[in-house]
This record gives C-alpha cells, sequence and structure tokens, in this order.
C-alpha cells in the first residue's frame, strides 16, 4: 500500500538510481557492460529481483542481440545464485509489457525474479492489505551481494 498510495516520480528508476552510482543505497546487485541486477523495494516476495538495460527501451523488440543475451545471462545468474543462497520451491520470472499487463515502470523494460515458497501466499494481503516478509530488504541485500561481487559477469 506504501507503493501504491505514494506520489510517483516521473523519473525513470532504471535510468536515475544507476546514474546515482550509490549501487548500495539504490540496491544494485550486479553491473553488466549494458544491462543491471537491482532489488524491488517493493516486493512481492522476499528476494525479488529485477534485471533492466541501462539503454532507455520499452519493449523487448527494440533490444539488439548483445544486450537482449546479456539481461538472459542475468536472469540466469539471479535464479543460480537465489538458489544458492536462498532455495525457493520456484520462481516467476517474466515482464510485464505496458499499463494494462501490470507495469509499474512501462516505459522501460525490467524482466521480474520473484522466488516463490510452497504457501508462501496468505491471508494477509487480502485481510490486512499488506504483504509479509521473513527478512528485511537490507539483510537480503548484503545476503546476496556477495554471491554477485564474486560471480564472472562481462563488464
Amino acid at each position: 500500500m506504501e507503493y501504491i498510495k505514494s506520489e510517483k516520480s516521473e523519473n525513470c528508476i532504471f535510468c536515475s538510481l544507476p546514474a546515482e552510482g550509490d549501487d548500495a543505497k539504490n540496491y544494485i546487485l550486479c553491473r553488466g557492460r549494458s544491462a543491471f541486477i537491482i532489488m524491488n523495494i517493493f516486493p512481492y516476495n522476499s528476494a525479488h529481483l529485477m534485471v533492466s538495460p541501462f539503454h532507455h527501451i520499452k519493449c523487448l523488440t527494440e533490444q539488439d542481440a548483445d544486450e537482449g543475451a546479456e539481461m538472459n545471462q542475468l536472469v540466469r545468474k539471479c535464479v543460480e545464485i537465489l538458489r544458492a543462497v536462498i532455495n525457493p520451491d520456484g520462481f516467476n520470472i517474466g515482464y510485464n509489457l505496458g499499463k494494462v499487463a501490470g507495469a509499474g515502470y512501462d516505459k522501460h523494460i525490467h524482466c521480474h525474479i520473484v522466488p516463490r515458497w510452497t504457501g508462501d501466499t496468505n491471508f494477509m494481503p487480502v485481510l490486512g492489505e499488506t504483504k509479509v516478509h521473513p527478512e528485511h530488504l537490507k539483510t537480503t541485500y548484503h545476503k546476496l551481494l556477495p554471491h554477485f561481487e564474486k560471480s564472472v559477469i562481462h563488464k
């Protein structure tokens, strides 16, 4: 609800946050040549990550082959690290292209990697209009960061 009711900035977070250069403050876990991995600060589940190109584009059809390949490599790296560090039962992975598809930022593509556990949905979102996360965002960031730092990602 904090996100839903908050004042929305006209700035694109996928452009402005990497440009700030403060990866820890902005929960950026990894930078590649043309794309980066960032934590969702209003996550669906704990350790909800996103992979986005630095290039401001709104559709996959606007990507060149190298950018698309790197994004796919980063998505695979997210799955590998999340499996090793937090051991989810599964994942939801995908893009929301356009507002009607649920994109909060529909002018800059990003791929969601959402870890899932059996029984991770409950009555809280319906009755309490809130999601319960078992771990603070900063704790998850510091748990994942060393694994991304030691991964071989081409820059």
